[in-house]
C-alpha cells in the first residue's frame, strides 16, 4: 500500500447521494481477484448517460472524489475501494460514509474525508475549474481560492495511511515478535509446534 500524505489534483465533482457499491462497481465485475482493470466497470451506468462527469477529459485521472451524502452504502463488496484505486483516485469528500466502504477504503490506501455539506458544495464549484489539495498531516481540504475546511481523522487510521501499511503491513512490523512467540511456544508447547519448522 502506497503511504499517503497529500493529495493534489482536479477533483471528479459528482456529487451524487446515497450512492451504492453496486453504482461504484457492478456485481458483473465481481468474478475477479484482480485489482486491475476494474475501472472499466467503475461508475458504469453513470457512464452510459451522455455528458457524465466520469467520461469528461477534465477528470480523466484525476486523484480526488467529491461525493454526496451517505457514498458507499449497500453490500459490503471490496472491490468498489480496487475500482477507485484503479482509476487513480486516492481520496472521497463526502459529508458521510457507509462504515463498511470507509473500512474498506482505508484498507487499500483510499483517505475517506468527511465535510460538511456547505464546504461539499464549495468544493463541487471548485472542482469545476481548479485543482484541489487535501493534506493527511494538518488535515486539510484547501483550494486556491484560500478556502481552508479542517477535518478529523481516526489517529490509528492516519498513522496507517501515512506509513502505508495495511494489515499484512502492520502484522510484518511485529514479526520479530511474533517469530519470538513462536519460539517461547515451542518450547512450552512442543506438541503445537510439532511438523512446523519452529520445531526443526
Amino acid at each position: 500500500m502506497d503511504p499517503v500524505s497529500s493529495i493534489e489534483g482536479r477533483a471528479i465533482p459528482y456529487g451524487a447521494k446515497n450512492v451504492d457499491t453496486d453504482v461504484i462497481i457492478p456485481a458483473a465485475w465481481l468474478k475477479t481477484i484482480s485489482r486491475d482493470g476494474l475501472a472499466q466497470g467503475a461508475f458504469e451506468t453513470v457512464r452510459a448517460q451522455p455528458g457524465n462527469v466520469f467520461d469528461d477529459p477534465e477528470y480523466q485521472g484525476a486523484p480526488i472524489l467529491i461525493a454526496g451524502d451517505n457514498f458507499g452504502c449497500g453490500s459490503s463488496r471490496e472491490h468498489a475501494a480496487w475500482a477507485l484505486l484503479d482509476m487513480g483516485v486516492t481520496a472521497v469528500i463526502a459529508p458521510s460514509f457507509s462504515d463498511i466502504f470507509s473500512g474498506n477504503a482505508f484498507k487499500n490506501g483510499i483517505l475517506t474525508v468527511e465535510l460538511p455539506q456547505e464546504q461539499i458544495d464549495r468544493l463541487m464549484e471548485v472542482a469545476k475549474t481548479d485543482p484541489i489539495s487535501v493534506d493527511l498531516e494538518s488535515q486539510t481540504v484547501t483550494t486556491p481560492f484560500q478556502d481552508r475546511f479542517t477535518f478529523e481523522v481516526d489517529p490509528f487510521r492516519k498513522d496507517c495511511l501515512s506509513k502505508g501499511l495495511d494489515e499484512v503491513g502492520l502484522t510484518l512490523e511485529r514479526s520479530d515478535a511474533i517469530s519470538q512467540y513462536e519460539k517461547n511456544q515451542a518450547q512450552t508447547m512442543p506438541w503445537l509446534a510439532k511438523g512446523t519448522e519452529i520445531a526443526a
